[in-house]
Protein backbone atom coordinates (compact mmCIF):
# COMPACT_ATOMS: atom_id res chain seq x y z
CA UNK A 1 0.00 0.00 0.00
CA UNK A 2 1.50 3.74 -0.90
CA UNK A 3 1.34 6.46 0.82
CA UNK A 4 -1.84 7.89 -0.93
CA UNK A 5 -3.55 4.49 -0.11
CA UNK A 6 -2.50 4.40 3.48
CA UNK A 7 -3.70 8.17 4.20
CA UNK A 8 -6.76 7.31 2.63
CA UNK A 9 -7.37 4.08 4.24
CA UNK A 10 -8.09 5.98 7.72
CA UNK A 11 -11.80 5.93 6.07
CA UNK A 12 -13.13 2.46 6.76
CA UNK A 13 -14.94 2.72 3.58
CA UNK A 14 -12.20 3.92 1.46
CA UNK A 15 -10.17 1.10 3.24
CA UNK A 16 -12.74 -1.46 2.06
CA UNK A 17 -12.25 -0.43 -1.52
CA UNK A 18 -8.86 -0.47 -1.46
CA UNK A 19 -8.63 -4.03 0.07
CA UNK A 20 -11.34 -4.64 -2.67
CA UNK A 21 -9.62 -3.08 -5.80
CA UNK A 22 -6.14 -2.69 -4.86
CA UNK A 23 -3.34 0.02 -6.12
CA UNK A 24 -2.27 1.33 -7.55
CA UNK A 25 -4.43 2.40 -9.55
CA UNK A 26 -4.74 4.48 -13.30
CA UNK A 27 -3.95 8.12 -12.22
CA UNK A 28 -0.43 8.82 -11.67
CA UNK A 29 -0.14 12.17 -9.52
CA UNK A 30 2.94 13.01 -10.10
CA UNK A 31 2.78 12.66 -13.81
CA UNK A 32 3.47 15.12 -16.52
CA UNK A 33 0.22 16.70 -17.56
CA UNK A 34 -0.79 15.63 -21.25
CA UNK A 35 0.73 17.94 -23.90
CA UNK A 36 -2.11 18.44 -26.04
CA UNK A 37 -4.22 20.31 -23.80
CA UNK A 38 -6.80 21.61 -26.36
CA UNK A 39 -7.36 18.43 -27.99
CA UNK A 40 -8.23 17.29 -24.63
CA UNK A 41 -10.78 20.18 -24.31
CA UNK A 42 -12.01 18.90 -27.87
CA UNK A 43 -12.87 15.25 -26.91
CA UNK A 44 -14.35 16.33 -23.75
CA UNK A 45 -17.10 19.03 -25.03
CA UNK A 46 -18.30 16.11 -28.04
CA UNK A 47 -18.15 13.67 -25.11
CA UNK A 48 -20.34 15.64 -22.76
CA UNK A 49 -23.62 13.79 -21.70
CA UNK A 50 -22.78 10.75 -23.93
CA UNK A 51 -21.76 7.19 -23.70
CA UNK A 52 -18.30 6.49 -24.05
CA UNK A 53 -19.05 4.38 -26.97
CA UNK A 54 -21.24 7.25 -28.75
CA UNK A 55 -18.59 10.17 -27.86
CA UNK A 56 -15.43 7.76 -29.61
CA UNK A 57 -17.96 7.96 -32.47
CA UNK A 58 -18.45 11.50 -32.61
CA UNK A 59 -14.58 12.15 -31.89
CA UNK A 60 -13.75 9.83 -34.25
CA UNK A 61 -15.53 11.50 -37.37
CA UNK A 62 -15.14 15.08 -36.02
CA UNK A 63 -10.97 14.42 -36.61
CA UNK A 64 -11.15 12.45 -39.69
CA UNK A 65 -12.59 15.56 -41.19
CA UNK A 66 -9.39 17.04 -40.01
CA UNK A 67 -6.82 14.21 -41.57
CA UNK A 68 -7.51 12.33 -38.61
CA UNK A 69 -6.13 14.63 -36.22
CA UNK A 70 -7.90 17.54 -33.73
CA UNK A 71 -7.99 20.61 -35.69
CA UNK A 72 -6.23 23.87 -34.71
CA UNK A 73 -8.75 26.53 -33.32
CA UNK A 74 -8.04 28.70 -36.18
CA UNK A 75 -9.01 25.15 -38.69
CA UNK A 76 -11.99 24.78 -36.42
CA UNK A 77 -13.19 28.43 -37.24
CA UNK A 78 -13.02 28.25 -40.80
CA UNK A 79 -15.14 25.50 -41.33
CA UNK A 80 -18.43 25.99 -41.72
CA UNK A 81 -20.52 25.55 -39.05
CA UNK A 82 -23.36 23.52 -40.14
CA UNK A 83 -20.78 21.14 -42.35
CA UNK A 84 -19.08 20.39 -39.65
CA UNK A 85 -22.17 19.67 -37.36
CA UNK A 86 -23.46 17.17 -40.01
CA UNK A 87 -20.68 15.47 -40.48
CA UNK A 88 -19.28 14.71 -37.02
CA UNK A 89 -22.77 13.93 -35.98
CA UNK A 90 -23.06 17.12 -33.65
CA UNK A 91 -25.45 18.83 -31.75
CA UNK A 92 -26.06 22.90 -32.53
CA UNK A 93 -24.77 23.48 -28.87
CA UNK A 94 -21.71 21.32 -28.60
CA UNK A 95 -20.90 22.83 -32.51
CA UNK A 96 -21.14 26.64 -30.78
CA UNK A 97 -19.25 25.36 -27.58
CA UNK A 98 -16.51 24.06 -29.85
CA UNK A 99 -16.43 27.37 -32.32
CA UNK A 100 -16.30 29.15 -28.46
CA UNK A 101 -13.20 27.49 -27.60
CA UNK A 102 -11.71 27.85 -30.56
CA UNK A 103 -12.51 32.39 -30.04
CA UNK A 104 -11.18 32.07 -26.65
CA UNK A 105 -7.96 30.32 -27.24
CA UNK A 106 -7.02 32.33 -30.67
CA UNK A 107 -8.22 35.77 -28.57
CA UNK A 108 -6.19 34.99 -25.56
CA UNK A 109 -9.22 34.97 -23.36
CA UNK A 110 -8.35 31.04 -22.45
CA UNK A 111 -4.47 30.73 -21.97
CA UNK A 112 -4.22 26.93 -21.98
CA UNK A 113 -0.35 26.82 -21.31
CA UNK A 114 -1.24 28.81 -18.32
CA UNK A 115 -3.48 26.40 -16.66
CA UNK A 116 -0.97 24.26 -15.51
CA UNK A 117 0.16 27.12 -12.93
CA UNK A 118 -2.81 27.94 -11.70
CA UNK A 119 -4.45 26.68 -8.70
CA UNK A 120 -8.13 23.80 -9.30
CA UNK A 121 -10.50 26.92 -8.77
CA UNK A 122 -8.45 29.23 -11.00
CA UNK A 123 -8.56 26.63 -13.60
CA UNK A 124 -12.50 25.59 -13.40
CA UNK A 125 -13.16 29.61 -13.61
CA UNK A 126 -11.33 29.63 -16.61
CA UNK A 127 -12.36 26.92 -18.11
CA UNK A 128 -16.33 27.43 -17.23
CA UNK A 129 -16.09 30.95 -19.21
CA UNK A 130 -16.20 29.16 -22.61
CA UNK A 131 -19.56 28.40 -23.47
CA UNK A 132 -20.87 25.06 -23.06
CA UNK A 133 -17.80 24.17 -20.86
CA UNK A 134 -19.35 23.59 -17.51
CA UNK A 135 -17.82 22.71 -13.76
CA UNK A 136 -18.05 18.69 -14.73
CA UNK A 137 -15.97 19.10 -17.88
CA UNK A 138 -13.18 21.19 -15.48
CA UNK A 139 -13.18 18.57 -12.84
CA UNK A 140 -12.55 15.92 -15.59
CA UNK A 141 -10.10 17.85 -17.14
CA UNK A 142 -8.18 19.05 -14.02
CA UNK A 143 -8.30 15.13 -12.82
CA UNK A 144 -7.42 13.72 -16.11
CA UNK A 145 -5.56 16.02 -18.26
CA UNK A 146 -3.93 17.90 -15.72
CA UNK A 147 -3.00 14.91 -13.28
CA UNK A 148 -4.49 17.12 -10.31
CA UNK A 149 -4.56 14.88 -6.88
CA UNK A 150 -7.54 16.47 -4.91
CA UNK A 151 -10.20 17.01 -7.38
CA UNK A 152 -13.72 16.04 -6.24
CA UNK A 153 -16.52 15.70 -8.54
CA UNK A 154 -19.56 16.30 -6.70
CA UNK A 155 -21.58 16.87 -10.04
CA UNK A 156 -20.36 13.61 -11.44
CA UNK A 157 -23.52 11.20 -11.29
CA UNK A 158 -21.28 8.06 -10.83
CA UNK A 159 -18.92 9.50 -8.07
CA UNK A 160 -22.39 10.70 -6.25
CA UNK A 161 -24.02 6.72 -6.66
CA UNK A 162 -20.82 5.38 -5.33
CA UNK A 163 -20.81 7.38 -2.46
CA UNK A 164 -24.11 6.68 -1.72
CA UNK A 165 -24.25 2.94 -1.99
CA UNK A 166 -20.68 2.81 0.05
CA UNK A 167 -21.52 5.05 2.54
CA UNK A 168 -24.93 3.42 3.47
CA UNK A 169 -26.83 6.46 2.39
CA UNK A 170 -30.52 6.53 2.04
CA UNK A 171 -30.66 9.00 -1.07
CA UNK A 172 -27.90 10.32 -3.30
CA UNK A 173 -25.65 13.29 -1.25
CA UNK A 174 -25.64 16.58 -2.27
CA UNK A 175 -22.58 18.48 -2.95
CA UNK A 176 -21.92 19.77 0.73
CA UNK A 177 -22.97 16.50 2.12
CA UNK A 178 -19.99 14.81 -0.27
CA UNK A 179 -17.75 17.78 0.59
CA UNK A 180 -18.07 16.61 4.38
CA UNK A 181 -17.56 12.94 3.36
CA UNK A 182 -14.97 13.42 1.61
CA UNK A 183 -12.90 15.83 3.84
CA UNK A 184 -10.81 12.68 5.38
CA UNK A 185 -9.50 12.09 1.84
CA UNK A 186 -7.54 15.57 1.66
CA UNK A 187 -4.68 15.45 -0.20
CA UNK A 188 -5.72 12.36 -2.25
CA UNK A 189 -9.54 12.85 -3.47
CA UNK A 190 -9.32 12.16 -7.17
CA UNK A 191 -7.55 8.86 -6.12
CA UNK A 192 -10.84 7.90 -4.02
CA UNK A 193 -12.63 9.10 -6.76
CA UNK A 194 -11.20 6.40 -8.72
CA UNK A 195 -11.60 3.79 -6.46
CA UNK A 196 -15.57 4.91 -6.05
CA UNK A 197 -15.97 4.26 -9.90
CA UNK A 198 -14.42 1.06 -9.83
CA UNK A 199 -16.52 0.27 -6.99
CA UNK A 200 -19.39 0.59 -9.87
CA UNK A 201 -17.28 -0.54 -12.66
CA UNK A 202 -17.78 2.84 -14.23
CA UNK A 203 -14.58 4.25 -14.04
CA UNK A 204 -14.09 7.13 -17.07
CA UNK A 205 -12.13 6.85 -19.95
Amino acid sequence: MDAADAHLAKDPVMAGLIERFGGPIAHEEDAEPRTDLYGALLRSITGQQLSVKAAAAIYGRLIARFGDRAPTPEELLADDPDELRTAAGLSRAKTASLRSLAEHVIDGRLRLDALEELPDEEVIAELVAVKGIGEWTAHMYLMFTLNRPDVLPTGDQGVKNAVMTSYGLDAVPKPDAMTEIAEPWRPHRTRACLYLWRSLDNEPI
